[in-house]
């Protein structure tokens, strides 16, 4: 009760240090600029980090506009960023995160969750309980055994990335977030020492020419259909608009309905402008991307040919049964649950934006009724650490649910090769509680490693995953025509012989139960984590882990409830460069999609800041 008062007390002194700006003039921005710089420099706790948020606070209420400029001004002494990205990135997101502001409660679950997530100057608050209603008890069925007949092939690919504006030829050692682009002069074919070659670069977003590479690729497999788990926009997130989100749009999905079959797809958080914006039904509708969603719903439908995928429409999510079959394949948003979404701050937070948990129980209700076998898809990895604990633990308990129903569930996002396992006591994670199974695609874009898709080999009748092969390409292979893409490694033949009970059998279902085994062998032989530490990459820069961290890495494969992942946020704003992996415990390379928009710029502002007040020390 002491501690609580004393930081109750030292919360108090530091907005008493706001009271004399809180009447400032709107026209002072110059001081404000001044204030709020020095507040980020002294963000070194919970505390403090709740004052800064109060700052924020009264800078918002002048308005969005004098918000944008005194961040803006902020920005541009810290050097996080070149004055053009932080100015577009700032007026980009600005007025979401002034929305958010303007309500937020100083110490609240809303803002300790803020200061928790985006930053780890607070603790994460406690899982809040909500009381999720299931339509008729848990039946006692199981996972269907596999049917012994012969499988059909499912192709998986994510986060493609692609970048109409890719100059084969200009720097990839650019001043930006992502190069390959002619931003000035020195940047210009012909006028670098870093060029870029014509399927792409680790630096950069890849060509539209290296998409249809892989399309090609695909369409020779002949799969049965294709799934693809967002992120269709690159990463030029200070210069996106509408017009560039829509024509990514029609590029990218225009280019699978050319070379491939159906495709079932999922919104990723840079699918809109800005990114990661996508609000409730609670924020006025000023701010809903409905043209985003519009967009989306009608190239989906045209990838799929099932009209019934309109109601995607209201807020990306829909629920369609894969034709002559008995699978239902259910995409829905979590970007109403990703950290990044300045919305999902606002006071207080939503426990069920858009009723979206409601509709996905009465669907999974209404396909267990019917008999049917369901695959979920999404962008963001519920377990992951970009997930909102709260929304991750009552998603979880609705997987538990429906577990004997749910075959498996598909992500993408980290643009790592990566999984998760799902498990109905976190308390007790062995293989007989192992539950589900959530895998988590690579990307095609090569920021991370080596452009790929995976083809998964699927049971037609029970529409469990019997195995995947990864595909990977050489994009910097000398004299290629076109890259050439080839088989990595098969899930089955990495693990499968590794286990204490080895599975080997084509037709042996990759169970919940196998992958948990695979993580009791990483356990057992580091030379079989070893091997997964590198593949999640495709052998692209593999960082150093060990000890704690290999430790942490297995929790993280068991944590589907984002609540048990481990993953320990580095105490203080933190940002890590693309290409600077971290080593040690749970440092990890966190994902792509974190290096782009405004809240990895703030962190980076405070980075600066903590670099500023180090220096003023000596």
């Amino acid at each position: 009760m002491l501690l609580l008062k004393m930081k109750q007390a030292a919360l108090v002194a530091l907005l008493v240090f706001w009271i004399p700006f809180a009447n400032a003039h709107t026209e002072s921005a110059e001081s404000w600029i001044s204030n709020i710089w020095d507040q980020f420099k002294e963000a070194v706790d919970c505390t403090s980090c709740q004052a800064l948020l109060g700052g924020l606070k009264l800078v918002a209420g002048f308005g969005d506009n004098f918000m944008i400029d005194v961040l803006t001004g902020v920005c541009d002494i810290s050097g996080a960023e070149d004055p053009d990205v932080c100015a577009g990135v700032i007026a980009g997101e600005g007025p979401s995160v002034h929305y958010s502001l303007k309500n937020l409660k100083i110490g609240s679950h809303t803002a300790n969750t803020f200061c928790a997530s985006l930053v780890g100057l607070c603790k994460y608050p406690k899982v809040r309980e909500y009381d999720l209603t299931f339509p008729a008890p848990k039946p006692s069925t199981s996972r269907p055994p596999p049917s012994g007949e012969p499988p059909i092939k499912v192709v998986h690919f994510s986060d493609t990335h692609v970048d109409l504006a890719y100059e084969t030829g200009s720097n990839y050692a650019c001043s930006k977030p992502i190069c390959c682009r002619t931003y000035n002069e020195n940047d210009a074919p012909g006028n670098t020492s870093s060029p870029c070659g014509p399927w792409g670069n680790s630096r950069c977003d890849p060509p539209h020419r290296l998409q249809e590479s892989m399309n090609d690729a695909i369409a020779d497999l002949n799969p049965a259909f294709s799934i693809y788990t967002g992120d269709v926009v690159p990463h030029d997130v200070w210069l996106n608009d509408k017009s560039e989100v829509l024509e990514n749009f029609n590029a990218t999905y225009g280019a699978m309905e050319k070379s491939l079959g159906q495709v079932y797809a999922a919104l990723g958080n840079h699918d809109s402008a800005p990114l990661n914006l996508f609000p409730s039904s609670k924020v006025p509708s000023s701010y809903n991307p409905q043209w985003a969603y519009d967009a989306l719903t009608a190239n989906w439908i045209s990838l799929t040919g099932l009209p019934s995928i309109e109601s995607a429409d209201e807020y990306g999510s829909y629920s369609v049964l894969h034709p002559n079959s008995n699978l239902r394949i259910i995409s829905y948003n979590s970007i109403f649950y990703y950290k990044y979404n300045f919305f999902a701050y606002t006071e207080p937070m939503e426990y069920d934006p858009n009723g979206q948990l409601k509709w996905l129980i009465d669907e999974l209700q209404a396909a267990e009724t019917a008999s049917e076998r369901v695959w979920l898809i999404s962008h963001i990895p519920y377990g992951n650490s970009d997930h909102f604990h709260d929304h991750s633990h009552y998603f979880d308990q609705i997987v538990q649910r429906y577990d004997a129903t749910i075959a498996a569930l598909f992500f993408g996002h980290t643009h790592l090769d990566e999984f998760q396992v799902s498990y109905s006591d976190y308390n007790n994670r062995t293989w007989d509680t192992a539950t589900a199974m959530g895998y988590i695609a690579p990307s095609m874009t090569p920021t991370s490693g080596p452009p790929s898709f995976r083809v998964y080999d699927i049971d037609p009748v029970t529409f469990g995953v019997l195995d995947f092969t990864q595909y990977i390409a050489d994009i910097n292979a000398p004299e290629q025509t076109s890259p050439e893409w080839v088989p990595y490694y098969s899930a089955k033949e990495a693990y499968g012989s590794k286990l204490a009970s080895p599975v080997t059998d084509p037709s042996a279902e990759l169970s919940p139960a196998f992958w948990h085994n695979v993580t009791v062998a990483m356990e057992n032989d580091p030379t079989v984590f070893g091997d997964f530490w590198a593949r999640r990459t495709r052998g692209y820069k593999v960082p150093s882990c060990t000890g704690d961290c290999i430790s942490g890495e297995i929790c993280a494969l068991r944590g589907a409830d984002a609540q048990y992942n481990c993953y320990v946020q580095k105490v203080g704003f933190s940002f890590e460069k693309r290409d600077s992996l971290g080593e040690g415990a749970r440092e990890r390379v966190l994902p792509e999609c974190n290096h782009a928009g405004m809240a990895p710029l703030l962190a980076k502002i405070a980075q600066r800041a903590s670099i500023a007040r180090e220096m003023e020390k000596h």
